[in-house]
């Protein structure tokens, strides 16, 4: 292909883009009028939010083909609306620059060229449509796993001894703010507030359940005592169980890597359990390498918090489903090693892999111990 004609399909594509955009305004005009229509500018750039979301897509952390499909999404499946200034593009855009660059509201304001009320709003009004979108994704593809992983199946280390492995627990630490009075609840071993958060995640590093909110000093295990416990949380029961390593054995990747090989049975297993559970990690580690909020959280109130640990998971799995070569997975399936080790989980392990399992798990364990 020459290059006039890669310009004319780029062209063209910019030109279907824009159009997009343009469908995505509202018809809300007189809302917006009745609010701001008399206020008069305080921010004199030219360089508007719109001009510059033209140039640095790689801003927002994704693709532009994901961010136009993510758009279009959240206009044609969840109704998200634009305003009569703003369209959907550029509180998208806004959107993700506040979360992949953890800026504050002040510098939106000169970047975006809009108030700081409007900030806040179009924040909110994204971040509600986007845990919307989490719902849906955030939860298995296969509810009934019958699938083998293909992580496991196209791996010796693991098949046919781990085939129906369904994907890894762990629970991460989200840095959070709140009220002095109720600091006490939050501040954990590394002496500041956070958030304890449990998940799931299949081999291919989406997470397939969340449970944010959790006071930093919660231990692991309550909070997945409580995921399974309760119906209405909708908890992806595992149809055979919960395999845990042997205790009192080396189990951690590190372990291994930096000292001798594995010696008999139960190290096997361990390594091999280790190195499949360590895509929890590697899940946690590109989440918070591409959004930055979620090393420093601003101090918006509590619920929002937890509202952006639940968006950003989303859009972990809408770009892990829809990106042909996104640059944070790229890294981590080039490098198996990557964020094995989870710094933010103060407890060091799964959370369910210091508790009891039923005889029958046991059994499993030691079956699969003696086949590797």
């Amino acid at each position: 292909m020459d290059d006039s004609s890669e310009r004319e399909n780029h062209e063209k594509e910019e030109e279907e883009y824009w159009q997009l955009c343009i469908a995505a305004h509202t018809c809300g005009v007189s809302v917006y009028q009745a609010i701001y229509g008399e206020k008069i500018p305080c921010m004199i750039s030219s360089y508007t939010g719109n001009a510059w979301l033209r140039e640095f897509y790689q801003m927002f952390r994704m693709d532009r083909i994901v961010f136009k499909n993510l758009m279009n999404d959240l206009v044609t499946r969840y109704g998200l609306k634009g305003t009569i200034n703003i369209d959907v593009a550029e509180m998208l855009g806004l959107f993700l620059y506040i979360l992949g660059h953890n800026i504050g509201n002040r510098l939106a304001q000169e970047r975006f060229q809009h108030s700081g009320e409007t900030i806040s709003e179009l924040f909110s009004l994204v971040l509600d449509k986007v845990c919307e979108i989490g719902a849906n994704l955030i939860q298995p593809s296969d509810r009934q796993f019958k699938e083998v992983p293909k992580k496991i199946m196209n791996n010796t280390r693991f098949f046919p001894q781990f085939k129906d492995c369904i994907g890894a627990i762990d629970g991460t630490h989200i840095t959070a703010v709140v009220p002095t009075s109720e600091q006490l609840r939050f501040i954990g071993r590394k002496g500041t507030p956070t958030q304890n958060v449990m998940a799931v995640c299949n081999f291919n590093m989406e997470f397939t359940y969340v449970w944010a909110g959790w006071e930093g000093t919660t231990h692991d295990t309550c909070i997945f005592y409580e995921a399974i416990r309760r119906q209405d949380l909708q908890f992806p029961h595992p149809p055979k169980g919960y395999l845990r390593p042997y205790k009192e054995v080396r189990y951690h990747l590190p372990e291994f890597q930096q000292g001798p090989q594995p010696t008999g049975y139960e190290e096997v297993f361990n390594r091999a359990h280790s190195s499949l559970r360590s895509e929890i990690e590697r899940a946690f580690g590109v989440l918070k390498k591409k959004w930055k909020i979620l090393k420093g959280m601003p101090s918006y109130p509590y619920t929002k918090q937890v509202k952006i640990v639940i968006a950003t998971m989303a859009l972990h799995n809408y770009i892990r489903k829809n990106a042909l070569n996104d640059t944070h997975f790229a890294r981590v399936d080039l490098d198996p090693n990557l964020y094995t080790i989870d710094p933010d989980n103060v407890n060091g392990e799964g959370n369910a892999s210091n508790d009891d399992v039923a005889s029958d798990m046991a059994c499993l364990r030691d079956q699969i111990t003696m086949h590797l």
